[in-house]
């Protein structure tokens, strides 16, 4: 029997079982279906980790490394190769390893599984089947862990951060990004890698295009790309043909909660996670979510922060502080997508509540307002924001306990 298990050992998982450690928990175990720790950051060889936690330019194996050489001196288990099956309300844990099948049980779990990426058959891209299409984090690995180039003509589908990232390393590698191509009128990673990966080495973005034709028998030969309109519709007339071996696609990514659907947590549509406190507790007692399994960050920094809450209200969890009544619901208002958390405890003991929101439109100066039914509580102004780059938000706690809900709107500065 152990105190608390952490299913997961990435980025979430490490950060997570680091706090709870550090708050008096010792019995404490990871469980990794990989062969070893650190999760997608073993494939994220370039810089521009750490800036928030460490406070210096990391690789993503030196981040994950960091947390790992901490764990070295604590008494956490880790068990690598082994793949968690399913998990119950009472918190026993199945799973199964080399040596077989096993039960695992504890008194409290947290959810730390990351997330995967949208593959073509999510998004239903016309045309023939060829070799040549990839995800973009899988082209990732095949160069950064296998040392296999995707190819040499590339056309990347999706302006997400792993996209962007793919388009900067297959061109140092000397490939030719001919493309990189978004259905929205925005982009969806953050600015910083619009500027290093695609200005930089003179790769053209096309906004509000998408590629409507995939062409070749056995390997990919070319694709075509059309304009859309507002409703997302391909244009007649708008086509343009590219002559390329390879498609990338950086079309979103989805949290890995197949486990916690099994399990009966509560679940909102809008992250595809879980619906959780601001303890980052789910709607289990006892049973904590935090990182990518929770709604998609841009920044591994944010996802060990809220991963260290999660580790710390496990530890009060099971050193008997039990929350349970009521929950003041947040609301997402005017041009806000979701945010992260859904309820607060009435009952809370903390002293500010961190909220993380993203918008569905780009704004120039801007504030964020956060409102009950008596009116405004807090607001927040902004120099910019844009759907690619997640916001984050700290109000006091005190502020928010007498209201029935929480209403988080973001508006242009001229509506002041």
């Amino acid at each position: 029997m152990y105190e608390l298990a952490v299913i997961g050992g990435g980025p979430a998982g490490l950060a997570a079982a680091y706090s709870a450690y550090t708050n008096g928990v010792k019995k404490i175990v990871i469980l990794e279906r990989d062969k070893e720790l650190g999760g997608i950051l073993n494939q994220c060889i370039h810089n521009g980790f750490g800036l928030h936690r460490f406070k210096e330019e990391l690789s993503g194996p030196e981040y994950a490394h960091r947390f790992i050489d901490m764990l070295k001196d604590t008494s956490v288990e880790v068990r690598l190769d082994t793949m968690v099956i399913d998990i119950t309300p009472e918190k026993k844990i199945y799973t199964d390893n080399p040596s077989g099948y096993d039960v695992i049980e504890a008194e409290s779990i947290v959810l730390a599984m990351g997330c995967r990426e949208r593959t073509r058959g999510a998004i239903s891209i016309p045309g023939t089947r060829p070799s040549g299409v990839f995800t973009a984090g899988a082209a990732q690995r095949y160069l950064n862990m296998e040392g296999l180039m995707a190819g040499s003509r590339v056309v990347i589908l999706g302006s997400g951060d792993i996209g962007l990232i793919m388009a900067r390393r297959l061109t140092l590698e000397g490939a030719k990004v001919l493309a990189c191509v978004e259905l929205m009128p925005y982009s969806g990673g953050l600015t910083r890698n619009i500027v290093q990966c695609l200005h930089d080495f003179d790769i053209p973005l096309y906004l509000s295009h998408t590629v409507t034709e995939v062409r070749g028998d056995k390997r990919l030969t070319g694709v075509t790309v059309a304009k859309v309109d507002e409703n997302r519709r391909p244009i007649p007339g708008t086509e343009m043909d590219f002559d390329c071996d390879t498609l990338l696609l950086s079309v979103g990514l989805i949290p890995e909660n197949e486990l916690t659907r099994a399990a009966g947590i509560e679940m909102d549509p809008r992250t595809n996670g879980a619906y959780v406190f601001e303890n980052m507790e789910t709607s289990i007692p006892g049973v904590f979510a935090c990182g990518n399994a929770v709604h998609v960050h841009d920044l591994v920094d944010f996802v060990s922060d809220e991963s260290s809450r999660a580790g710390v209200a496990a530890a009060a969890y099971i050193k008997g502080e039990k929350h349970g009544g009521d929950a003041i619901p947040f609301k997402n208002g005017s041009c806000v997508t979701y945010t992260v958390p859904q309820k607060l405890h009435k009952n809370t003991t903390a002293e500010k509540t961190d909220v993380f929101f993203r918008v569905n439109k780009v704004f120039s100066k801007s504030r964020i307002v956060v409102s009950d039914e008596n009116g405004v509580i807090a607001s927040f102004n902004r120099p910019f924001m844009a759907p690619g780059e997640m916001q984050h938000i700290i109000i006091p706690t005190n502020k928010l306990k007498g209201s029935e809900s929480i209403t988080i709107s973001a508006e242009e500065a001229t509506q002041q």
